[in-house]
């Protein structure tokens, strides 16, 4: 894992010194159990560079899917499309979908190539500057996220993410959020938050 640099950003307003200096999370990193990754991503921190300016946020909300054997994944039961292709491929890369007809939403690709797992991003502490960050569809809006950037890998100068020491907070493990009607499926935590309390809705 290499080292990013502290950088200032290139905006509009006069804010400076935005990205916290970190390590950056390679693929090793992602090349793990999912639900390890999931918890591990907690705390770190998000960048996208776009159009001259450098956003970011704290990562403080996640979501592991597990692949062929798990109901809610989009890989379930081995499901294989052009939309889902991403989440087959090598670990640490970006796999964005559309949904609702609206919302893009961001995932990291996890575990060997062929296996199909990813952790979704659903919230943000945001950065300076940044829009809100309360829901995956959010995260995506305020960081300029859209499937462009899907199959993407997660190193500078697009998107990344990185290590900065920040010290750890209270973690919450919740059932994910607003699948219900995937069916059962023996996984009960596998939402995953950071210094806040469990989430009462699916924010979008």
């Amino acid at each position: 894992m290499r080292a990013v640099p502290r950088r200032s950003a290139k905006r509009e307003s006069d804010l400076t010194d935005t990205v916290p200096a970190g390590r950056l999370l390679g693929a090793e990193f992602f090349d793990r159990d999912t639900v390890a990754v999931a918890r591990d991503l907690l705390g770190k921190v998000l960048v996208r560079e776009v159009g001259g300016r450098t956003l970011w946020g704290r990562l403080v909300e996640v979501e592991a899917y597990l692949g062929p054997d798990d109901l809610a994944a989009h890989s379930s039961g081995g499901r294989r499309s052009p939309r889902n292709e991403v989440m087959y491929g090598p670990p640490g890369h970006a796999y964005i979908y559309f949904t609702y007809g609206m919302h893009h939403c961001l995932n990291f690709v996890t575990r060997e190539e062929g296996l199909a797992q990813a952790v979704l991003v659903r919230a943000l502490e945001p950065g300076p500057g940044v829009g809100r960050c309360s829901g995956p569809g959010l995260v995506c809006r305020a960081l300029d996220i859209d499937r462009n950037l899907n199959g993407a890998a997660l190193v500078p100068p697009s998107i990344y993410v990185l290590d900065d020491g920040t010290p750890s907070r209270r973690l919450y493990a919740t059932p994910r959020i607003g699948i219900g009607q995937q069916g059962d499926w023996d996984r009960p935590s596998a939402t995953f938050l950071l210094g806040l309390a469990p989430p009462l809705a699916p924010n979008i």
